[in-house]
């Protein structure tokens, strides 16, 4: 596939960061105060030099291949202010990162348009919402973590990784978090995370090095998307101890991956096991590290997208 001019928005660092391996050039529109969607190359990223920042009132000037919308704001108020009505009838393509909401199995999907290609980043998330007549596909999450970090496990800890997880409640599992905290140490990463003595918002390669140490990775959320920050943990080797919501029991298979399960006791006993047998830790974080590279490994990731993007019409 030719070099594509591709507009879109910062509104979830870390899958833009994972977007910006695709072999394309991405526009990110920029505002003074950086406001909601506006923030451009920001947060703790090696942004490559194919991610370009280009003033709100400037966006209209560039000859665009296709505009990747990643917000209901983007959608319905975002375009209409920045772009062109010739941009506007550019090939378009709806990435969808959340779980439905307020319902989980009767939302409806705010595209309604039979010429917008809506994307979901996992097949729970593409079941469970009301698409409607607008054309679907799954593209699941894709990481790369480098080569040469490698798991030892020899901090008897579990680390913890969500951003703002005050803030998001007993959706991301704080309640979850703060409890079994209680049963076995776990550190805290992540946005805002040293309002419960956490590890704080590091770059990308400190928090992988950081976590190359722990001896197994906890998700204590009960309904969110697919979470990056797991398939990162399996892909540096952590076992993963997480309830088995959404996309989680795919993803990490119990007694494979991790231990996944929706009981609590089940949970603090996996947490237990993985902390007094290291090579059981061992087993199952060499098993998450090849189903990482299996399912979500970057050239699939690739692979995927550039096929989207015919899809949705983008001349060849």
């Amino acid at each position: 596939m030719r070099r594509l001019k591709i507009l879109t928005w910062h509104v979830h660092g870390s899958y833009l960061y994972y977007l910006s391996h695709l072999p394309h050039d991405f526009y990110l529109p920029i505002k003074p105060g950086r406001p909601e969607g506006y923030g451009g190359r920001s947060g703790n990223f090696a942004w490559p030099e194919n991610v370009h920042n280009v003033p709100a009132d400037l966006v209209r000037d560039l000859d665009l291949d296709l505009v990747l919308f990643q917000s209901t704001k983007n959608y319905v108020l975002d375009q209409f202010e920045i772009l062109s009505p010739a941009q506007r009838e550019r090939p378009a393509i709806y990435l969808e990162h959340n779980t439905p909401r307020p319902s989980p199995t009767d939302s409806h999907h705010p595209v309604v348009d039979p010429r917008t290609l809506l994307i979901h980043c996992s097949y729970f998330n593409a079941m469970m919402w009301d698409n409607g007549r607008t054309p679907t596909r799954v593209i699941p999450h894709g990481v790369s973590v480098p080569a040469e970090l490698h798991w030892s496990g020899d901090l008897d800890r579990g680390i913890v990784v969500v951003n703002g997880l005050h803030r998001r409640g007993r959706l991301a599992g704080l309640d979850v978090f703060l409890d079994l905290r209680q049963q076995h140490p776990l550190d805290l990463a992540g946005m805002d995370s040293v309002r419960y003595g956490g590890l704080g918002d590091l770059p990308l390669r400190s928090l992988q090095e950081t976590e190359t140490h722990y001896r197994f990775f906890f998700n204590p959320i009960r309904y969110t998307s697919m979470p990056l920050a797991v398939i990162e943990a399996m892909a540096l080797g952590l076992p993963i101890v997480a309830l088995a919501t959404t996309e989680l029991p795919r993803s990490a298979p119990h007694g494979e991956a991790g231990i996944v399960s929706n009981n609590r006791d089940e949970l603090i006993e996996g947490m237990g096991h993985l902390r007094r047998d290291l090579d059981f830790a061992k087993r199952l974080g060499t098993r998450a590290r090849e189903i990482a590279r299996e399912t979500f490994g970057i050239e699939r990731f690739i692979g995927n997208w550039n096929a989207a993007f015919r899809q949705a019409g983008v001349e060849e």
